[in-house]
């Protein structure tokens, strides 16, 4: 790179909008600028960064390798200083910041509502913002400054490594079976899992839960010979209340399970996860270190791992 001011923020902010809208023309729109300022920013930015950042098309224009390069980067900054604008405006407004946590969905049902109690009797002031999300989605926001802290999963295929985010094992959640009250096996504390073989099972539509699925039948001996692809939870639990199937459920939502179903262990064959609280690896805010130790204080005591 030949310049010092690659890294205008008005420069990133203009590379991200153009990226966006896929046209200098409606970049200048949005950004309220004339079209030739655009194009001359634009030029400007591709000079100092020693050659072109976007293909010309037909219509409009799109990141070249080079752009998207910089652009991963400048989405990172802009969220940072997002962030800090954030922060600093709560604390001068005497709310003493701002404090960003991700968590998938199962774990919002009650293990970080209880710690987000805990915090909120010993920090008033602080704001939270809640986010639900994936685990990787969650990773890939720490590691762009989006989020302070999350309550992320390893189940199926362990923890994407994320460059910038630090994890620790919060707890082992164990996965139980849910099954209508009228179920046959629904007084049974206990499930030999074969005995579900003919069961048409309620699964998320998303990749990693049919393969959970499988592997537990596997190794029980048998496919799945059903699925039937419900995403949410409450759905789920209406489908087997209906007596429409059955369904695994983390031993974290099951304080959400309603009364007309009846949940029971999979003994030895119970599928496992492990939940951890990643954080950012450098710089940490205290609050979310803070929250951290909440979250371990607020583990129910039958599920450490």
């Amino acid at each position: 790179m030949h310049g010092g001011n690659v890294f205008e923020i008005d420069a990133l902010r203009l590379l991200v909008t153009v990226a966006e809208t896929g046209s200098f023309t409606k970049a200048a729109v949005r950004l309220d600028y004339t079209q030739s300022a655009v194009s001359r920013r634009i030029a400007s930015l591709e000079k100092e960064t020693g050659g072109p950042l976007f293909e010309r098309l037909a219509r409009g224009v799109r990141l070249n390798p080079a752009g998207r390069a910089l652009h991963r980067h400048a989405v990172e900054v802009l969220a940072r200083l997002t962030g800090a604008q954030d922060e600093l405006a709560a604390i001068r407004a005497g709310r003493g910041g701002r404090l960003r946590v991700g968590a998938f969905a199962t774990a919002n049902v009650s293990l970080v509502p209880a710690a987000l109690r805990a915090f909120a009797r010993s920090r008033p002031e602080a704001e939270i913002v809640a986010v639900e999300g994936r685990t990787g989605e969650s990773m890939r926001r720490l590691a762009e400054g989006a989020l302070d802290l999350a309550v992320v999963s390893d189940y199926p295929s362990g923890l994407p490594p994320v460059d910038g985010v630090t994890t620790e094992v919060l707890l082992e959640d164990e996965l139980f079976v849910v099954l209508p009250r009228d179920h046959r096996l629904a007084g049974a504390g206990t499930i030999d899992l074969h005995e579900l073989r003919d069961e048409t099972w309620l699964q998320d539509v998303s990749a990693d839960r049919p393969m959970m699925l499988a592997e537990v039948c596997g190794r029980a001996g048998f496919r799945p010979r059903r699925i039937t692809r419900i995403g949410e939870w409450t759905g789920k639990f209406g489908y087997a209340a209906a007596g429409l199937g059955v369904a695994l459920v983390p031993s974290l939502a099951a304080w959400a399970v309603p009364a007309e179903l009846a949940v029971c262990r999979l003994g030895d064959l119970a599928p496992h996860r492990t939940v951890h609280v990643a954080l950012p690896a450098t710089a940490p805010l205290p609050a979310a270190l803070e929250l951290r130790d909440l979250l371990r204080d607020a583990v129910p005591g039958g599920i450490v791992g």
